[in-house]
């Protein structure tokens, strides 16, 4: 199948993270896959949740939003979280705190924020792949200020959309594709090849075990190019 950005099935998106895009986080980033741009930060917060409280650990978190301007026809900021949304942000703090040792954190809060500045597919995979980064460099910021003794994070984790479009299994699809698929997916998986979440729909006719393994293989692929990109970003010789 000939895609319309001339990538190959396997090919991510042009990829791009910029680290320290705003003044005041901890950590922040802007993460730009293809057209699909994503502002993530990390706060650090000295309290935790209720159910959190006395335990000596500490919490990861996100919220999750696309702003008004970020499609083509203007999106309502929501006032109450409709189902997507509510259930894209539980994703991305699910995933990011997969790889956390919540309790090297202390009594603590990481609070993670993507706002979606311009959607084109693949924005909740984005959003984690620019948390993680984002969540490195408030880490960071922890053990310089002597706030933590040890690194929390166990290991690196990255997300990204698969799909079978015309009937072939692609990566990384934009919105043109994702559209039309007849199966769309999302996986988040660490670098030790370990899956965190695949969340798949078949479109029209249900697909095969075979389809399904396939996707996978290609959604590692992906995530392994991703990760290189954060390993980059963040200046550690693999």
């Amino acid at each position: 199948m000939k895609r319309a950005d001339s990538r190959t099935p396997a090919q991510i998106r042009k990829t791009r993270i910029v680290r320290n895009y705003l003044k005041y986080p901890h950590g922040s980033v802007l993460i730009e896959m293809g057209d699909t741009k994503v502002i993530c930060t990390a706060i650090v917060q000295e309290e935790v949740p209720r159910h959190k409280r006395g335990s000596g650990s500490g919490w990861v978190t996100a919220e999750y939003a696309m702003l008004p301007g970020s499609s083509a026809q203007r999106i309502q900021r929501e006032k109450n979280l409709k189902g997507r949304t509510a259930e894209i942000q539980r994703l991305v703090g699910r995933s990011l705190r997969a790889v956390v040792d919540l309790n090297k954190l202390g009594e603590r809060t990481i609070m993670l924020d993507a706002d979606v500045i311009q959607a084109d597919g693949g924005t909740r995979t984005a959003s984690i792949t620019g948390a993680f980064v984002a969540l490195c460099d408030a880490v960071n910021w922890l053990r310089a200020e002597g706030k933590i003794d040890a690194n929390p994070i166990r290991e690196y984790l990255a997300a990204v959309s698969v799909g079978v479009v015309n009937g072939t299994p692609v990566v990384d699809l934009p919105y043109e594709e994702d559209s039309r698929a007849e199966v769309d997916m999302n996986v988040v998986m660490t670098e030790s090849g370990k899956l965190v979440e695949v969340q798949g729909t078949a479109e029209g006719e249900p697909f095969s075990r075979k389809t399904l393994d396939q996707l996978i293989e290609l959604a590692s692929k992906g995530i392994e190019q991703l990760i290189a990109i954060q390993k980059k970003v963040l200046r550690i010789k693999e």
